[in-house]
Parts: C-alpha cells; sequence; structure tokens
C-alpha cells in the first residue's frame, strides 16, 4: 500500500504547469477575471471602500439619510444591549441546570456556532430580538440571508440595516447575490418550477461566474458585505482567487453544492488549500454540508480539514433542522446526532433552517424552501408574511433547544457576542 500510495503524491512540473497557467498574460479566462478586479480599482482600493462602507456610523448615517423607518429600530437594539437586556450566558446555563451549572466545566475548544437561515427581513430580527428579550433566549450567532439583494436595497435601506444590526449583535452573517443562478442565466430553467434542473449548482453558465464576481465586488464595496453563498465549482473557484489577490471576501458554500462525503470535502478543502494566503487563510469561510452526511462523513472531513490548516478557518456548517416542504423528508432533526458530534469536532455551526418538525408541521403555513424564491409583494399580496415570520420564529426557538441540549451536555455555543457574552 505505501507504494501505491507514493503514486498520488502531485509532481513538482504539474504544479509548475498550473502557475505558468494562471500567471500568462494569454490566459484568456483569467484575464476576463481580472479585468473586473481592475474596474472595481484593484484590491487595496477595494478593501479600502469596503472598509469604510461597514463602519457603523457610515451604515447610520446612511439610513438617516434615506429617512429609513429600521434606523429607529437600530437605535432600540443598541439601547437594549447597552441596558443588558439580553440574557447572559451566565444566567442562561442557570435557567437550564440551576445553580450546579455555576460549578461545571463547559468545554470551550468545541464551542458550537447558533446559526439561522433564513433571514428574510430585517423586521424579523427585531421581533426576534423582542422575543428573545421577553423570554429570556439566546440570538444567534450566525445568520444566513436568501433574499434578493436588489428587492431589499430598494426596500427602505434593509441591506444597510441588516449590515448594522450584524455589528450591534455581534454575529457573523451570509448575503445571497442575485447571480445565483436563478435569474434567468440559463435559459432552459426558470426557478422552482424546474429545481430540479439545478441540481449540483447547475445555473451559473457561460459568463455568469464573471457577473457573479462583479456583484459580489459591488456589494462588497457599497455595502461592506464580506461573505455571500456559494453554489457553483466556478464561483468557488473565482471566490479563491478573489482572496488570493488580497481582497478579503469571504465565502460559504451551499447545501446545494452537494458535498456529502469525505472525498467531495478533499476535493474542495484541496482547492482552498492551494489557492490559500500565506498566512494559511482562505476565504472558504464556511462548508456547508449536504443534509445526508453521518457523524462519520463530519468526523473524516474534519480530519482532512486538520491536515490543511484550516481547523480555525473553515467553519462546517450541518443543517439541524430543514424547511417543512420542499427540501427533505420529514422528520427531520439532527440534534441528537449533533451533541454526539460536538464535544471532538471544533468549528461546528447547527444550522436551523426550518422549526422542531412537530410544531413546523403543525402550522397552517409549515415553511417552505420555496417561500425564499418569493417577493416580498407577492408574499405580501398573499398575505403570508406573518405566517412567514412565524417560520421564522419557530427556527429560533429550534436554535435554543441546540442551545439548551448542548448546556446539558457539558457543552458551548456561539450565540450573539455582543448581546450575551462569550459562550
Amino acid at each position: 500500500m505505501s507504494d501505491l500510495r507514493q503514486r498520488l503524491a502531485i509532481s513538482e512540473e504539474h504544479l509548475q504547469e498550473i502557475n505558468r497557467f494562471l500567471v500568462d498574460p494569454n490566459s484568456e479566462v483569467i484575464n476576463d477575471f481580472l479585468r473586473i478586479v481592475e474596474k472595481h480599482g484593484g484590491p487595496e482600493e477595494i478593501n479600502r471602500k469596503a472598509k469604510a462602507a461597514r463602519a457603523l456610523p457610515s451604515l447610520l448615517a446612511r439610513l438617516k439619510e434615506a429617512d429609513s423607518p429600521y434606523l429607529e429600530d437600530i437605535e432600540w437594539l443598541i439601547a437594549q444591549r447597552d441596558a443588558g437586556a439580553f440574557v447572559s450566558i451566565g444566567d442562561y446555563r442557570r435557567s437550564i441546570l440551576g445553580d450546579v451549572a455555576d460549578s461545571m466545566v463547559f468545554d470551550d475548544a468545541h464551542a458550537v456556532t447558533l446559526e439561522i437561515s433564513a433571514l428574510q427581513f430585517f423586521s424579523w430580527l427585531i421581533a426576534e430580538a423582542k422575543q428573545a428579550i421577553e423570554r429570556r433566549e439566546l440570538m444567534p450567532g450566525r445568520y444566513i440571508r436568501v433574499r434578493n439583494m436588489a428587492e431589499q436595497v430598494a426596500d427602505h435601506g434593509d441591506t444597510l440595516a441588516v449590515a448594522a444590526a450584524m455589528q450591534v449583535v455581534g454575529a457573523s452573517y451570509v448575503e445571497t447575490l442575485d447571480t445565483k443562478g436563478t435569474d434567468g442565466s440559463n435559459i432552459h430553467l426558470g426557478g422552482p418550477a424546474t429545481i430540479t434542473g439545478y441540481f449540483g449548482g447547475v445555473g451559473q453558465p457561460n459568463a455568469h461566474p464573471l457577473k457573479w464576481v462583479d456583484e459580489f465586488l459591488g456589494y462588497y464595496t457599497s455595502y461592506g458585505v464580506r461573505q455571500v453563498l456559494n453554489i457553483n465549482p466556478g464561483t468557488v473557484f473565482l471566490g479563491y482567487l478573489l482572496h488570493k489577490l488580497g481582497i478579503d471576501i469571504e465565502f460559504k458554500i451551499s447545501v446545494f453544492m452537494g458535498n456529502d462525503n469525505p472525498y467531495a470535502a478533499l476535493w474542495t478543502l484541496l482547492g482552498a488549500k492551494l489557492f490559500s494566503r500565506e498566512d494559511g487563510t482562505t476565504s472558504l469561510i464556511g462548508f456547508n454540508w449536504a443534509n445526508s452526511v453521518n457523524n462519520e462523513t463530519i468526523e473524516k472531513g474534519a480530519a482532512i480539514r486538520g491536515a490543511f490548516g484550516f481547523e480555525d478557518v473553515v467553519r462546517f456548517e450541518h443543517h439541524i433542522t430543514e424547511t417543512h416542504k420542499s427540501i427533505v423528508i420529514q422528520p427531520y432533526d439532527r440534534t441528537e446526532e449533533l451533541v454526539e458530534l460536538a464535544d471532538h469536532v471544533a468549528n461546528i455551526s447547527a444550522k436551523h433552517e426550518g422549526g422542531k418538525p412537530d410544531i413546523d408541521g403543525g402550522r397552517e403555513h409549515p415553511s417552505d424552501i420555496l417561500d425564499y424564491f418569493l417577493p416580498k409583494s407577492e408574499i405580501e399580496a398573499q398575505g403570508l408574511m406573518s405566517a412567514m415570520q412565524r417560520n421564522y420564529l419557530d427556527k429560533h426557538d429550534a436554535l435554543n433547544v441546540t442551545a439548551a441540549e448542548l448546556t446539558k451536555a457539558g457543552l458551548t455555543f456561539h450565540a450573539a457576542q455582543h448581546l450575551h457574552g462569550a459562550g
């Protein structure tokens, strides 16, 4: 076997061939990519613009200039944070375990990030915060958004408000660009009506990855949006290259990419390693496993991740709950498996895309992945906004159940850091 293993080594000659192609001024596909980077001012100017756009005073000033109704909500959120209105980690643990919590030693080395998806509307975040204060619950440490970017920008500064709120609460977040492939880029596909045509990340054909880069850099420099969803091998590759050039963007790979075995993980992480910076960092900040993976696959993936030096860099994002309709067979609830995994695999996020199945399924309007495709005007025309907010709060409830189960096992979590303190 040792002889066979040696045959797998990549030769220096082959690596040199790859480098020659990447730096060849006649490499057309690389030239097309670099022109977009230069169009936005080059890496240093791009980062400068993004830093200025992301600054909280700038975001608040732009909300005020736009006379956004969301500014008052942000100011309320800041006041609640500063007043200590949200439950502390210590008090939360005592609410679950009683006084014994004060004498327990919690495993901080394997803290699980509490993640929720999808935060479609800024108003849902405020509803969630009010419930969390009232019920002494935890707010997520990570938010995923799947709302149309152009629509949210036009919605009284929704994009600005969410960007500001994430800094206020101390959470990371991901946006989903409009060039995700359901925008008509593939003339043979038409949104959810042809959903099977999108399997495997299909939907960003031809020059579409370049449009994705252009859109990403536009929102990065204008709104400071640093992390976006990524679903296609081409845009994953270009995400690696953007970071390699020195642009401080990040991305997470979607569950729709289909990474459902250790070899898929090896291939994805191998690419990240090849194009990582000298400091060992990569733009691949989140790796969303397909919902079919078992704990053994995640453990083997963690071994690969560790071998490449990415344990603290690449977060494994694991679906604990899913929307009740249109994505998986229900009931789907991976909480127990997460607790079994979380004491020895680091840097995992517990993604809650649905409520607890028994609760979610009993709603008049259960959560549905296809709701992500609905524009706000249609949601309001169908009278679904209240029902969909309820779906979102069911996900929040499921997230708090996960936090409680981790706490009972002596494990820790990352919630909204500025609201609850370190976990």
